[in-house]
C-alpha cells in the first residue's frame, strides 16, 4: 500500500528546533564508548599524536555521513529515515528488510548493549544479584520507553536537561584532569600488533548514533534547511568533546598508561580528581547511557510505524497518538523485543559484547546500501526524473564515495570481528542469529506484499 492511499488521521507535527535535534545527536552519539574504548584504541596507534588523530579521524569520517544524510533528508523530509531513503532509492523490498531488522536486531540490539552498560554501573551503587546488570537493563528499557509514550514534549526536555549535564560534566572533569596533569610512568611506543585500522573500528564505533538524527526530519521544523544544520552541529559538538576527554586522558595517563588501564576514566578521574572520583564517574556514565537510550527509543519507534503505516500486515504498529503525538503501538512493540534481548543477553559471558554481535554485521550492511542511495538520487535527478533538494552535499562524488568505502570496511570488520578466535566461540551464536532475522525478512516482504 502506498502512503498516499493511506487514510488521513493523526500524522507527526514538526514540534522540534535544531537545538532539540543538535541535543538528540550529542546524547545518540555521547554513550559509554568514550568510557569503554580508548584503551583499545590507543592499544592499536603507535603515539599520541595517532591516537589524537584516530578521533579526529572518526569525527571527519563522521561528517561524510552526515552530509549525505543531510542531502537524503533534504530530499525525503518525512518521518523514517533509512526506511524512506531505501524505500525510494532501492525499492520498498529493502526498505521493509531494513524496516524489519531494525525493529528487531539493529535498534533494538543497540538499545539493549547501551542498556546492559547502564546496568554494569548502576550495580556498583545498588547491586541486585548475580544477574543485577540485566535487571537494571530491563527497568532502564522499561521506564524509559514508558516516558516516551507519555509524549514527544517530555522525552526532549529530559533529554536536554540530561544531555547539558553529561556534557558539561564532561567538559569539567576533563578541564581539571589537564590543569592537573600527570607524569606518565614510561614513554609509550608502538604496541605489539598496533593496527590503526583496528583503532579506527573502536573509534567509529564510538561516534555511532548519528544517523538516527535522520529519523526526525518528519517532525524537525523547516527540515530541508535545518537538518544539515543538526547534523553537522552534533558531530562538531561530539568530536570537540572526544579530543578534550581524551587529551585528559593522556595528560594524566600517558599512552602507556591509557593502554594499561582496565578502566581508563575512572583512573583518569581517579588521578585528577582523588578517590571519590570513580563514584562520580559511575554516576556519569548512568546519565550518559541513559541519555543514548532515551534518544534511540524516540527515533527508533518512528521507523516501526513507518512500517505499519505502509503494510497492513503489521498496520497495528502504524497508529500515531495524538496525544503526545506519539507512536505508542510501535513503542510497545520496540519496548518488547529489546526486553527479550535483555534476557538473551543475560545469559552470555557478557550482555554489551553479545549485543555487539548480534547488531554490528546487520547494522553496516543497511548503512552501506544507504549510502549507495544517494547516487541513485543524482542518477535520477540528472535523468529529470527528481528535483534537485535544498541541501547538496559538497564535493559530489568525493564524499559519497568516502562514506559508502568505510561502510564497506566496517562491514567486512564487523565479520572479522565475530571469527576472532577469542570472541567468536563466546558470541558467534548472537551474531548468526542477527543474520538468520535479517534473512527472514525476505519471506516476510513477500507475505506483506501479498496482503
Amino acid at each position: 500500500m502506498d502512503r498516499d492511499s493511506q487514510p488521513k488521521g493523526a500524522a507527526p507535527r514538526p514540534l522540534l528546533s535544531v537545538a532539540d535535534g543538535v541535543f538528540l545527536t550529542v546524547g545518540l552519539v555521547i554513550g559509554v564508548g568514550i568510557f569503554k574504548l580508548p584503551a583499545q584504541v590507543a592499544a592499536s596507534t603507535a603515539g599520541a599524536a595517532q591516537f589524537l588523530a584516530a578521533w579526529l579521524l572518526g569525527g571527519l569520517a563522521s561528517l561524510c555521513g552526515a552530509l549525505v544524510y543531510a542531502e537524503l533528508a533534504a530530499r525525503r523530509p518525512e518521518t523514517g529515515g533509512e526506511y524512506t531513503f531505501l524505500a525510494r532509492g532501492l525499492g520498498r523490498g529493502a526498505a521493509f528488510v531494513f524496516a524489519w531488522c531494525r525493529m528487531t536486531v539493529i535498534q533494538t540490539g543497540s538499545i539493549a548493549a547501551v542498556a546492559f552498560a547502564f546496568g554494569d554501573y548502576a550495580s556498583q551503587f545498588l547491586p541486585l544479584g548475580a544477574h543485577g546488570s540485566a535487571l537494571w537493563a530491563g527497568l532502564a528499557v522499561a521506564a524509559l520507553t514508558a516516558l516516551n509514550l507519555a509524549g514527544t514534549r517530555q522525552s526532549k526536555s529530559l533529554q536536554k536537561a540530561a544531555e547539558i549535564t553529561l556534557v558539561g560534566v564532561l567538559v569539567l572533569l576533563a578541564l581539571a584532569a589537564l590543569a592537573r596533569g600527570g607524569v606518565p610512568a614510561a614513554p609509550a611506543g608502538a604496541a605489539p600488533g598496533a593496527s590503526f585500522g583496528l583503532a579506527m573500528v573502536f573509534v567509529l564505533f564510538a561516534y555511532g548514533g548519528w544517523n538516527e538524527a535522520a529519523y526526525l526530519s518528519g517532525e524537525l521544523r523547516e527540515a530541508p534547511r535545518n537538518m544539515a544544520r543538526v547534523l553537522v552541529l552534533g558531530i562538531a559538538a561530539v568530536t570537540a568533546v572526544y579530543l578534550l576527554v581524551n587529551l585528559a586522558y593522556l595528560a594524566t595517563l600517558g599512552l602507556a598508561g591509557i593502554r594499561a588501564s582496565q578502566a581508563v576514566a575512572a583512573d583518569a578521574m581517579r588521578a585528577a580528581a582523588g578517590g571519590g572520583g570513580a563514584r562520580l564517574l559511575a554516576a556519569l556514565v548512568c546519565v550518559s547511557a541513559l541519555t543514548t537510550i532515551n534518544a534511540a527509543i524516540f527515533t527508533g519507534a518512528r521507523t516501526t510505524w513507518a512500517l505499519g503505516r505502509d503494510y497492513p500486515l503489521f498496520g497495528a504498529l502504524g497508529s500515531w497518538r495524538e496525544q503526545g503525538s506519539t507512536p505508542a503501538n510501535a513503542l510497545f512493540a520496540q519496548g518488547a523485543v529489546t526486553l527479550v534481548l535483555v534476557l538473551a543477553g543475560s545469559a552470555t559471558p557478557d550482555g554489551f559484547e553479545a549485543m555487539v554481535a548480534y547488531t554490528a554485521p546487520v547494522f553496516w550492511t543497511f548503512f552501506l546500501l544507504t549510502g549507495l542511495t544517494l547516487f541513485v538520487f543524482r542518477a535520477r535527478e540528472r535523468r529529470a526524473e527528481q528535483a534537485a533538494p535544498g541541501f547538496r552535499v559538497p564535493l559530489y562524488p568525493l564524499v559519497p564515495a568516502a562514506f559508502v568505502s568505510i561502510c564497506g570496511w566496517m562491514l567486512w570488520s564487523s565479520l572479522a570481528y565475530v571469527r576472532d578466535p577469542v570472541y567468536g566461540p563466546k558470541f558467534g551464536v548472537m551474531a548468526l542469529a542477527g543474520v538468520v532475522v535479517m534473512a527472514a525478512g525476505v519471506p516476510l516482504y513477500l507475505l506483506a506484499r501479498r496482503k
